[in-house]
């Protein structure tokens, strides 16, 4: 394998831009890239790893801009694997569970696998029943893309770009697509969206780690406490489409207001629920439209580690891996059973160009989509 190692000792950005090797003795932050294969179609995928100064670590491939591994401390200050995973790209290309991917042209999925914009119909590829789930059978999950890392003030970055063309999937419009991955020295995974389209379309991208915060194999994840910043969720059919309305939290298993453990309600006989079945809904984050704040905080009691979600986004995904059966092997040959990972992911609401009530996801020429989210780990003091 080639190995190429971007390092740094209080260097800016511009400082970096180019450069193949640094002495790793100077450095705080560091990036090394190597090969990890090829697609079916002959394209080459790197891996890059991202080191903070304080020693996490990130591992991204340019195939769907998938974080591989993520190794933050638990409250011994033993660095741990949080992320589901695979060992291998065929793996990745094999699985049908977006593991630490970008999503988009449009996260979660829209309805009957269409949508109306400015009076015109648009038929989307289908992949779930017949609904478009996570922009389309070939979504920006399964695509490879351009990489550039650099060491920023922050921390290692990796600069990822896609441009994703007219008619892709169904979807209208060439559309110019960066993701910015930062592991910041705060142990921040820090992932910015930025999008440019030539025609009127619909975007809406976010980020689907599946994390286990006692460490990816360890068991499930029913014990994590959840806490979600949301008094309202958008309800779904059977489909999982939802259905325009809003339903209170207040009385039902989707409360999470206060700090609850995820098994604790998963079984209830609430009907949206089990359409799951288990978690797999939107939230309704409260805060105002467009402001970034506080969206969720999971806490695993066994390990300490503590995860707190942050976007400028509207909503948020949870998904607690109702689909996961153990027919997946995942890193080290782990068999991933049910429940063994959750989701915490940031977006415009489900389903959102077919529901006008909801905010919109419609990208205009002249405008520029931008959407900031923010993974951040702590623990809570050994021997609580």
């Amino acid at each position: 394998m080639q190995f190429v190692t971007l390092a740094a000792a209080g260097l800016g950005v511009a400082g970096l831009v180019g450069c193949a090797s640094m002495s790793p003795s100077d450095t705080t932050s560091t990036i090394t890239k190597a090969d990890f294969g090829n697609t079916p179609a002959g394209q080459p995928v790197e891996i890059y790893t991202l080191r903070n100064a304080r020693g996490a670590e990130a591992r991204i491939m340019t195939y769907g801009g998938v974080v591989q591994s993520l190794e933050v401390p638990d409250k011994n200050g033993k660095l741990g694997d949080v992320v589901l995973g695979c060992d291998t790209l065929q793996e990745y290309i094999d699985q049908p569970s977006y593991f630490g991917a970008l999503i988009g042209r449009y996260a979660n999925r829209i309805g009957g696998a269409k949508f109306t914009l400015n009076g015109q119909t648009y038929l989307l590829a289908t992949n779930d029943g017949p609904n478009s789930l996570h922009g389309g059978p070939v979504g920006f999950d399964k695509v490879v893309w351009t990489a550039r890392p650099m060491v920023t003030a922050r921390g290692p970055a990796l600069i990822l770009t896609y441009v994703s063309m007219d008619g892709e999937e169904g979807f209208p419009g060439s559309l110019e697509v960066t993701a910015i991955y930062t592991l910041t020295d705060n142990n921040e995974l820090k992932v910015e969206f930025t999008a440019k389209t030539d025609k009127p379309t619909v975007v809406n991208l976010t980020h689907h780690s599946f994390f286990n915060l006692s460490g990816q194999g360890n068991g499930d994840i029913l014990g994590h406490l959840v806490f979600i910043n949301s008094d309202e969720t958008t309800p779904v059919d059977a489909g999982l489409i939802t259905t325009g309305e809003f339903d209170e939290v207040t009385g039902t298993p989707f409360d999470f207001r206060q700090a609850t453990a995820i098994g604790a309600r998963i079984n209830d006989t609430n009907q949206v629920l089990q359409y799951g079945p288990g978690y797999d809904h939107n939230w309704v984050i409260d805060k105002p439209d467009g402001q970034f704040g506080l969206m969720a905080r999971v806490t695993d009691p066994i390990s300490g580690r503590v995860m707190e979600v942050w976007s400028d986004e509207p909503g948020l995904q949870f998904y607690s891996g109702n689909f996961l059966n153990g027919s997946i092997k995942g890193k080290g040959g782990v068999a991933y059973q049910i429940h063994t990972g959750f989701c915490m992911e940031p977006q415009h609401y489900p389903d959102s160009p077919n529901k006008p009530n909801f905010p919109s996801a419609v990208l205009n020429p002249g405008q520029t989509y931008h959407s900031v989210m923010v993974y951040k780990f702590s623990t809570i003091p050994a021997g609580k």
